[in-house]
């Protein structure tokens, strides 16, 4: 088990437990499986950003919070310097670097993700949640998946979609593929 999934679960529990809520109550309320929930509780099971999202705007939380057991406090504007956002692994994969998560009551989320090559026999990481997506390709070049449709884009291509459609990347050539990727 991944110790940043137990701290993530951790986070989680102590978010039910503030709200006097059982674990089969709050998963409902979120329409999370039960069986799903108890796994992301315990830090056994990945938790998507939509999920985190949701669960977020659910119960009027930050992201942040989940994410980074970091509260934000800038209300007129937040500078991230560049390598310094707050950094998370959340699968071998995926590095999230959050660049504006100092910020309070922000509108989108605005990560700098780091897709690290898999391997040749490792599924595709599909996901898809509420809103819409901004993904700009910064190094390297990649696949994206939108609605069974295959695309292409390289280093300063991008591209919007809407995230309700099921959507996943996949770095090309072997090598990470760095995005800027904004959630509204």
């Amino acid at each position: 088990m991944s110790e940043v999934l137990k701290q993530i679960g951790l986070r989680l529990q102590g978010l039910r437990e503030s709200l006097e809520m059982t674990k089969e109550v709050f998963a409902a309320s979120c329409d999370i499986p039960i069986d799903d929930y108890i796994k992301y509780e315990h830090g056994e099971k990945d938790m998507t950003i939509s999920i985190m999202r949701a669960i977020s705007e659910k119960f009027n939380i930050d992201t942040s919070i989940l994410m980074f057991d970091d509260e934000p406090k800038m209300s007129h504007y937040f500078l991230t310097r560049k390598g310094k956002g707050l950094s998370i692994n959340r699968v071998e994969t995926y590095k999230y670097q959050t660049l504006a998560g100092g910020f309070n009551n922000r509108k989108a989320e605005v990560f700098e993700v780091t897709i690290e090559p898999r391997v040749a026999n490792h599924p595709l990481n599909l996901s898809n949640h509420g809103g819409q997506e901004f993904n700009r390709v910064l190094e390297g070049r990649m696949r994206i998946f939108i609605d069974n449709k295959e695309l292409i884009l390289n280093e300063g291509d991008s591209i919007y979609f809407d995230a309700s459609l099921s959507h996943g990347m996949q770095p090309m050539d072997g090598k990470p593929v760095k995005l800027l990727v904004v959630i509204i």
